[in-house]
């Protein structure tokens, strides 16, 4: 019997066009245009690359300072990108914008800038850092000439004042929060086919519910069914959300690919007992039941910054029990913690907690559901 059941709810599923529509074409598209709007804001704003500087020369050419800034301007992790220019041309670029400063060499290393930011911190940080080199190694020259070599070779290493430190092993590309948000947008719509296993169930919501309250067949069977079946068609939607976006797009969301889509796959069973507690509280109609889900639904999502970016820290800050039961929250933050974590301790607890969420909605839609009766149908 469970299975008959299971085979015609799959059936309906197919035939199911919203199920397209919200859950695989819209997540295609609204995914494509984040990828036009944000896919290169990381690249070119926050990401560091080679850092436009002039360089003037106002006591001669310097063979030194050329010897230091041709060694930071070659290769593929090259600091800088120099042009030795007069003071004219160089104020001149600068103001138009085709380099981050000037530094100006006469006796000791200058930087002139007209504005803050990473590049001119480099920039600063690199004529400190050399003006310190120079005049340890013109005191090493004046009291001890033999020593100046093994100065200057100990001095080249910690020339340059960038390390690649890196902190994590993940994605740093903080854009990619909203794809994590929209694979929990996905999810959280599974909750409408979760309420739809509540209108096939209730007679008073539809005709084949009338018709399943007359049946023979236990309630708790014909439930069990249009949840297993529910719960593949939404397993089947996040997996071709998740490869779209990784494969298509091209969106690295970091750690394991395996429990990226195993953390998709948990995150749409918990939107489809969202859908299913949601749909079985009260003996309201399709329409104010499916209106309740989708609303709340879409504020889960408000809140783990779907639409603004900052919004769980907001809410972390002022309601932080609040992102320990948002579904949306739950979910971006398995993404989050698998990309950015070198171990799972954190991981395990958010994924737990999705789990255990999903098994007390579907409990609570169970007891809610069970002893519905109806004068007529």
């Amino acid at each position: 019997m469970f299975l008959h059941n299971l085979k015609y709810e799959m059936k309906a599923g197919l035939r199911n066009r919203e199920l397209v529509i919200w859950l695989i074409l819209f997540p295609m598209f609204l995914g494509t245009v984040f990828k036009i709007a944000f896919g290169s804001i990381y690249e070119k704003v926050d990401s560091f690359s080679v850092i436009p500087c002039a360089v003037v020369e106002d006591g001669g050419e310097d063979a030194a300072l050329r010897q230091v800034l041709d060694s930071v301007s070659e290769g593929e992790d090259a600091l800088l990108k120099v042009q030795y220019v007069s003071a004219e041309e160089a104020d001149d670029l600068l103001r138009e914008g085709e380099v981050s400063g000037i530094l100006t060499a006469d006796g000791r290393l200058s930087l002139t800038v007209t504005e803050e930011g990473l590049a001119q911190t480099v920039l600063r940080s690199f004529a400190g850092q050399y003006n310190t080199n120079r005049s340890v190694i013109t005191d090493s020259a004046a009291e001890n000439p033999q020593a100046v070599q093994q100065v200057i070779e100990s001095l080249r290493a910690e020339l340059s004042p960038v390390k690649d430190v890196p902190l994590t092993k993940g994605n740093t590309d903080y854009m990619v929060q909203y794809f994590t948000n929209l694979l929990a947008m996905v999810a959280m719509y599974g909750s409408l086919t979760g309420l739809h296993i509540t209108i096939q169930n209730q007679g008073n919501l539809s005709k084949l519910g009338a018709r399943k309250c007359c049946s023979p067949t236990p309630k708790s069977v014909s439930i069990c069914a249009c949840l297993t079946g529910s719960a593949i068609m939404q397993t089947i939607c996040m997996v071709i959300s998740v490869s779209f976006l990784s494969f298509i797009l091209k969106i690295r969301f970091g750690g394991n690919p395996a429990l990226i889509y195993l953390t998709a796959i948990l995150g749409g069973l918990l939107g489809v007992a969202f859908g299913f507690c949601i749909g079985s509280i009260g003996r309201f109609q399709t329409g104010t039941k499916t209106g309740i889900c989708f609303g709340v639904s879409m504020f889960c999502c408000f809140c783990s910054g779907l639409m603004v970016g900052n919004m769980k820290s907001v809410v972390a800050r002022y309601a932080p029990w609040f992102n320990r039961i948002n579904p949306a929250a739950l979910i971006t933050d398995s993404l989050y913690y698998l990309n950015i974590d070198s171990d799972y301790q954190r991981y395990a607890v958010a994924v737990i907690s999705m789990a255990v969420l999903s098994a007390v909605l579907i409990l609570l839609g169970f007891i809610l559901t069970r002893r519905k009766k109806y004068a007529s149908l």
